[in-house]
């Protein structure tokens, strides 16, 4: 389909999301919220696609919210509030589960909501010279929609600092607190993010998104009997699966799996 404020590239399995809209440094509205959610459910189910990249035009990966849709927003009354709300939610929600691993190739600087579309991501590579802000309380704001997902990635004691402070920060301390997996010079980004990607297509399909499932399941989980039983269900499962026993096949008989073939 058509998109107002994305681009979408797919090559060899590959899907590259674009945020497009460079004159705003690709600050998002209603449109982009909207088409990004229903580019995510697409590239999610479409059986294509092995591994999305999450990347953007122009200077700036993403200055958060549009300023003229901030504008509309002064004047929602609390039930807008909510349902503006809920739809940014449903976005990084659907990022966050997407079954197809993806990789946030960040070229630019990242404030605020731009935040919580890399935290949404499962990994993340930065430029050396890129800025990150968490900026909503300057604005008398919390970042409460895309909370989940950044306490996540940096973790409680990083977040109570910036969310408090709202101060810049450079790509080397968000590598330090884990914010993002790996820090480059700009010329190496794309070099950078196809080694990753090209790391996610040597493996299973079906055992990269069960993975990836199972981190969210048994990240922060206590370890009880019932977290245990559910472990050993999962290798379980996964050993008699087509995959499981193609890949195990494989390495016994010295050839390359089926999904590289």
């Amino acid at each position: 389909m058509d998109y107002q404020t994305l681009e979408i590239q797919q090559e060899q399995r590959v899907a590259t999301v674009w945020l497009n809209r460079p004159a705003v440094r690709n600050a998002f509205n209603q449109t982009t919220i909207a088409e990004l959610t229903q580019a995510f459910r697409a590239l999610g189910q479409d059986p294509e696609v092995r591994a999305i990249v999450l990347a953007a035009r122009g200077p700036a990966f993403c200055a958060g919210a549009d300023l003229n849709w901030m504008k509309q927003m002064a004047d929602y009354t609390h039930d807008e509030n909510r349902a503006d709300a809920a739809l940014l939610a449903e976005m990084l929600r659907t990022i966050y589960l997407c079954p197809k691993p993806v990789v946030a190739k960040i070229q630019g600087d990242c404030y605020a909501g731009g935040m919580g579309l890399v935290a949404a991501c499962d990994i993340a590579v930065a430029a050396e010279e890129v800025n990150f802000c968490l900026s909503e309380v300057r604005l008398g704001l919390i970042p409460a929609t895309i909370s989940p997902y950044v306490i996540k990635a940096m973790g409680e004691n990083a977040a109570r600092r910036y969310f408090l402070t709202a101060e810049r920060f450079d790509a080397q301390q968000a590598q330090r607190i884990g914010f993002v997996h790996a820090v480059v010079a700009p010329d190496a980004l794309d070099a950078k993010v196809a080694e990753i990607v090209k790391a996610l297509l040597s493996n299973s399909p079906n055992a990269v998104a069960e993975a990836k499932k199972l981190v969210r399941e048994v990240g922060g989980m206590p370890l009880t009997e019932a977290l245990i039983a559910a472990t050993v269900e999962g290798i379980a499962q996964i050993r008699a699966s087509d995959e499981g026993r193609e890949g195990v096949r494989s390495f016994l008989e010295k050839r390359k799996p089926s999904w590289l073939a």
